[in-house]
């Protein structure tokens, strides 16, 4: 019983020690990748440290549902891959210890961290999400660092396209500006010999003085004559010219009242109560929708061919023959009912479109609720099956180190993320529920563990070369067989 606590104690801490590892490079991977996607809202903004630092902070929160089961997996490959390259796996088992007490402390750990998981994107996440795109949003609305390069064209000053030739001591010298805030078809293009540019004490505004230059200003959109073919503008020349333009240096944090409705920021209970109460619109809608078309199919209001609904209750159009009754009319009346059955189909086509209009945006805001509800659910389950699959298969190929395990891991995370993705998308399109497409990954992979973790229980060489050409011979034996029996056979026939 020692000798078990013992084993219990060393392969926890083996697997401990590279899930720590794994967990910090997946997250540091992770992140990188993520970083590069919001590269244009944090260069050149001119933020300060604890900004920064903060985006960093809650990135890494974000990217903690994503890094958890590829860190299991890789861990859980290293760990009994090296265990089986050096044999250890081989003298449990030899004194009697099975896979599943061997990784029974493992499965306990697992466990634990799928619920740690579970609450960590229950009510964590809601908060880092939320603070996360609120500081991007408010990164994307504040305006570029002023820093003019020389020898090409800056553009963060909006509407402005600015060249400088060269810098000297804060002095701008040989300037070419083309404003673009009027339009294309108004712009203005003003040279100068040389300029300064300084920002006002509040930071709002930006002053540009010119000097010794020109400007030359398109009038097209003034032009009174507007068949002329000749195009008016203005020119200027200036010793000392002043601008004075729009630019807002400072950071102004949004507020987070702006994600309060949306599905990241909400956990389980406020997910479920947003999907009853606009459930209920929902139906409140379909049902006034069934009604209304249902009132205009026939002898409706607008059809005028009867006064109320209860008319059309007192016939039977089963005892009609349409084609016969449109048949006995002459000329003039074929064409008007004809030209009002087009009517009728055009209002009801646009009525109908209209109908899909005023669905389609509850419909999709309950499907992101629901797809966001089995999210939580998804990615503490998925912690779960990589153990299960990571476990076994290191068991199987026993092979440690940073090698095989990382390639086998890209790769099956890959195949997860390709299925899981593919899922998501089916559901946001509604192509699918929200159930099925959340839980697809999750159905394809989990088989996948059963049957390694029966392979490496009952010890079955699944990466045997050996074996794979052993049954790729019967095969082929058995085709031959059959190729023989079907020829002679035809053969037999032929003669006969």
């Amino acid at each position: 019983m020692i000798l078990l606590k013992k084993i219990d104690i060393y392969i926890f801490k083996r697997f401990f020690t590279l899930f720590l590892m794994t967990f910090l490079i997946c997250i540091f991977i992770l992140l990188m990748q993520f970083l590069w996607k919001h590269f244009a809202e944090l260069i050149g903004k001119g933020i300060g440290l604890d900004v920064l630092a903060e985006f960093f902070v809650y990135s890494i929160f974000t990217l903690v549902p994503m890094a958890l089961p590829l860190a299991i997996l890789l861990a859980s490959l290293m760990t009994f891959g090296n265990m089986g390259e050096n044999f250890e796996l081989t003298a449990m088992k030899s004194a009697g210890i099975s896979l599943f007490r061997i990784i029974r402390p493992l499965i306990i750990f697992i466990a634990m961290i799928s619920v740690g998981a579970f609450y960590f994107s229950n009510h964590v996440l809601p908060v880092s999400q939320t603070k996360l795109w609120t500081l991007i949003f408010s990164l994307r609305q504040k305006s570029p660092e002023l820093d003019i390069p020389s020898g090409e064209f800056y553009s963060g000053i909006n509407g402005l396209n600015l060249y400088v030739r060269e810098k000297e001591e804060g002095l701008l010298k040989h300037l070419m500006i083309y404003d673009f805030s009027e339009g294309f078809n108004s712009a203005t293009v003003m040279v100068a010999d040389s300029g300064r540019i300084s920002l006002s004490e509040d930071k709002k505004y930006l002053l540009l003085t010119l000097y010794d230059g020109e400007s030359f200003e398109n009038l097209k959109n003034q032009s009174i004559n507007s068949n002329s073919a000749s195009i008016p503008y203005r020119r200027e020349s200036f010793s000392m010219k002043e601008i004075l333009l729009d630019f807002d240096s400072d950071f102004t944090r949004l507020d987070e009242s702006i994600l309060e409705d949306q599905h990241v920021s909400k956990n389980i209970d406020q997910l479920t109560q947003s999907i009853d109460s606009v459930n209920e619109i929902v139906k409140v809608r379909v049902k006034d929708q069934q009604n209304e078309m249902v009132e205009r199919r026939y002898f409706g209001r607008e059809s005028g061919w009867g006064r109320s609904l209860e008319v059309s209750e007192n016939i039977q159009l089963e005892n009609y023959n349409p084609d016969s009754l449109f048949l006995k009319q002459d000329k003039t009346k074929m064409t008007l009912a004809v030209s009002q059955s087009i009517s009728r189909a055009n209002d009801l086509k646009s009525q109908i479109e209209y109908n899909k209009i005023m669905l389609n945006e509850p419909q999709r805001y309950v499907s992101r609720h629901e797809i966001e509800w089995h999210r939580k659910f998804t990615l503490s389950f998925a912690c779960l099956i990589f153990f299960f699959i990571g476990a076994p298969l290191g068991a199987i190929i026993r092979k440690g180190g940073l090698g095989t395990p990382v390639v086998i891991s890209v790769i099956m995370f890959i195949i997860y993320y390709i299925i899981d993705n593919t899922g998501y998308k089916m559901a946001r399109e509604g192509l699918w529920t929200a159930a099925e497409g959340m839980w697809l990954s999750s159905s394809v992979l989990l088989p996948i563990g059963i049957f390694l973790t029966y392979k490496a229980a009952v010890d079955a060489t699944l990466f045997n070369k050996e074996e794979y050409m052993k049954l790729l011979q019967q095969a082929k034996q058995l085709l031959e067989q059959l190729y023989t029996k079907s020829k002679s056979l035809f053969r037999k026939q032929k003669s006969q």
